[in-house]
C-alpha cells in the first residue's frame, strides 16, 4: 500500500511541476526577475503543501484538476517565504534544496522583489481557477488569513523577536502553529475549498493540517541537530548560531520524538469521518519520520 501512495505521491507531484512550469508564461518580466522566480519556484522541494491540497480536494469529493490553481498558488506564497527567511535579515542562510540561495545567486534587492512578485501571483493564481465566485473568494479569504499578519507572517515576527532570548514551550509552540501549521492548514483548507466541501469537512482538515505542521517543525528542529548540510540541503545548526529557542533545546531529542508520535495520530484521529483517508494517514505518518 505505501508503494501506492508513494507513486501517488509522485504523480502528484509531476503534475504541479508541470503546472508551476507554465504558470508565468503570459507575463512580463524584467531584468532578471523571470530567472530569480523559476531560480526558486522550480528547484524541486517535496511539495507537500500543494499535494495536500490536490488530495485534500479529491477527499472532499473533487477533483484534482478543480484544485491545481489553488495549489499552485499556495506553493508561490511557501516558495516567497523560503527566499525571505532565508535573507540576511532573516536567517542569513547561503543554502537552500542543496544550491545557494536567491540572495546569495542574484543579490537581496532582487531576493525580495522575487518574493514579493510570487506573493501576488499567488492570488492571482486563485483568481484564475475555473470554479465558483463564491469557492473563489473563500480561498483568498482563506490563504489571506493564514499567510499574512494573523498566521504566517505573524509566526515570523514572532520567530525574530525571540532569538537570543528563552521562549517557554507555550510561546515556541504558538509562533509555531503560526510560522508553519498556518500555511499547512490553508493548503489542506483550499483542497475543501475547491472541491465544495462542508464546513465540518473543513473544520476536520484544519485540525489535521495544525497537528501535522507541528509535528513537522518539531521533526525540522530535530534534523537541525541530527542531520547535516548534504542530507538536508540547507545549513543544519542554524537556529543555534540565531540563538533561537527550538523544540529540542527545549525537550530534548527524546521527548521530541515522542510529541511527533502523539501529535501524528491526533492528526489521524481528525481524519474520522471521511470516507477513505488513507492517504492523508499515510502521509501523516511519512512526514513523522522524514530525514530530510
Amino acid at each position: 500500500m505505501e508503494h501506492n501512495y508513494t507513486d501517488l505521491m509522485t504523480k502528484d507531484q509531476k503534475l504541479i511541476e508541470a503546472y508551476l512550469a507554465h504558470a508565468f508564461d503570459d507575463s512580463a518580466y524584467y531584468g532578471d526577475l523571470r530567472e530569480a522566480i523559476e531560480y526558486s519556484l522550480l528547484s524541486g522541494g517535496k511539495r507537500i503543501r500543494p499535494i495536500l491540497t490536490l488530495e485534500s480536494c479529491v477527499l472532499c469529493g473533487g477533483s484534482k484538476e478543480d484544485a491545481l490553481a489553488f495549489a499552485s498558488g499556495v506553493e508561490m506564497v511557501h516558495t516567497y517565504s523560503l527566499i525571505h527567511d532565508d535573507l540576511p535579515a532573516m536567517d542569513n542562510d547561503d543554502l537552500r534544496r542543496g544550491r545557494p540561495t536567491n540572495h546569495v545567486v542574484y543579490g537581496e534587492a532582487t531576493a525580495i522583489l522575487t518574493g514579493d512578485a510570487l506573493l501576488t501571483a499567488a492570488f492571482g493564481q486563485l483568481a484564475k481557477a475555473e470554479l465558483p465566485a463564491d469557492r473563489i473568494v473563500a480561498a483568498v479569504r482563506c490563504l489571506a488569513q493564514n499567510a499574512g499578519a494573523a498566521g504566517m507572517v505573524g509566526g515570523q515576527v514572532l520567530d525574530m523577536a525571540g532569538e537570543g532570548r528563552a521562549l517557554t514551550r507555550q510561546e515556541l509552540e504558538q509562533l509555531q502553529l503560526l510560522k508553519t501549521g498556518a500555511l499547512i492548514s490553508a493548503a489542506a483548507e483550499l483542497g475543501c475549498i475547491a472541491a465544495g466541501g462542508t464546513m465540518e469537512q473543513r473544520g476536520k482538515l484544519h485540525e489535521y493540517a495544525m497537528a501535522i505542521g507541528l509535528a513537522f517543525q518539531i521533526r525540522d528542529d530535530m534534523l537541525d541537530v541530527t542531520s547535516t548540510d548534504q542530507e538536508l540541503g540547507k545549513p543544519v545548526g542554524s537556529d543555534k548560531n540565531n540563538e533561537k529557542t527550538t523544540f529540542v533545546s527545549l525537550l530534548g531529542l527524546e521527548r521530541c520524538a515522542e510529541l511527533v508520535e502523539k501529535l501524528t495520530e491526533k492528526a489521524v484521529d481528525s481524519l474520522n469521518g471521511f470516507e477513505d483517508p488513507q492517504f492523508h494517514v499515510w502521509l501523516a505518518r511519512l512526514l513523522a519520520k522524514r530525514n530530510k
